[in-house]
């Protein structure tokens, strides 16, 4: 392994054949907020991570769902407004399996995610509201594959939200005036979905099947396969995460410390 941090060569440069140390995550936060952009894709990316934090932490656990999902089918039968209704039912009662506190709907439709000023507010708003020590959201970027353009923007705008603009009383001042929010400082983002995670947490037989459990309720998505199926998928996938850090089943993320306020945060962006 390199001994540069962040895989930075010695001109400040990328280094390609970095590969971080696995870093298993023991310590559960206070508050997290799920920035996700269709029903059933936080449940499928660290689905058991909330299991796991909210049954033994008592972790606050908030899902922000970014669109409706209502072009989410193949079945012709629904109509857009019929399916986001549908959809929307189904992703409260995953959360209920899981014990989220609260999901907030911007109901953007599907495929229609864009980085608008309003939108990063949106998830501005909802870090000022919870206070989460910790975003989760979908890694945007990708090299050796794609992704949906709704996952990227959500993933960014997560990142950005946290890093650019909630800690700062002069962004969305409006949210502090009419509103009484206060400024948030976010400490680290976990991203599922990376090509190279780096962070895991630690999960067991019970969290994967709350997890399933939880991915069951979105019945308009996963009639390809049975309960049965969806549990072993989910019990291998999470297999070969804990492979990659030494322990029997995990689920895996990229993670991004903001270390606001810092003197390293000052020297990069001031």
């Amino acid at each position: 392994m390199t001994s540069r941090p962040h895989g930075i060569d010695g001109w400040g440069f990328p280094n390609q054949e970095y590969a971080p140390e696995p870093y298993v995550m023991e310590q559960a936060p206070r508050c997290a907020l799920v920035v996700t952009p269709h029903p059933d894709d936080a449940e499928g990316g660290c689905g058991a991570t909330m299991a796991k934090w909210i049954a033994e932490s008592g972790t606050k656990v908030v899902i922000l769902m970014c669109t409706n999902g209502n072009k989410g089918t193949g079945d012709r039968s629904f109509t857009p407004e019929g399916l986001a209704a549908t959809r929307e039912i189904e992703q409260q009662n995953a959360a209920r399996v899981l014990g989220v506190s609260e999901v907030v709907f911007l109901r953007y439709g599907d495929g229609e995610l864009e980085d608008t000023h309003k939108y990063r507010g949106e998830v501005v708003r909802q870090i000022r509201r919870h206070k989460p020590e910790v975003v989760f959201g979908i890694d945007p970027y990708r090299v050796t594959s794609h992704t949906h353009r709704d996952h990227r923007h959500s993933g960014q705008a997560a990142l950005d939200a946290a890093f650019s603009y909630a800690w700062s009383w002069l962004d969305f001042p409006e949210q502090i005036a009419a509103e009484g929010l206060e400024p948030h400082q976010v400490g680290e983002a976990l991203l599922w979905g990376s090509e190279r995670p780096d962070t895991f947490i630690s999960i067991n037989e019970q969290h994967i099947l709350m997890k399933a459990a939880a991915l069951s309720q979105h019945a308009s998505q996963i009639s390809a396969r049975t309960a049965s199926q969806r549990l072993e998928r989910m019990t291998e996938g999470c297999r070969l995460q804990g492979e990659r850090c030494g322990v029997p089943f995990a689920e895996g993320f990229r993670r991004i410390q903001f270390n606001l306020g810092t003197d390293e945060w000052w020297l990069l962006n001031r």
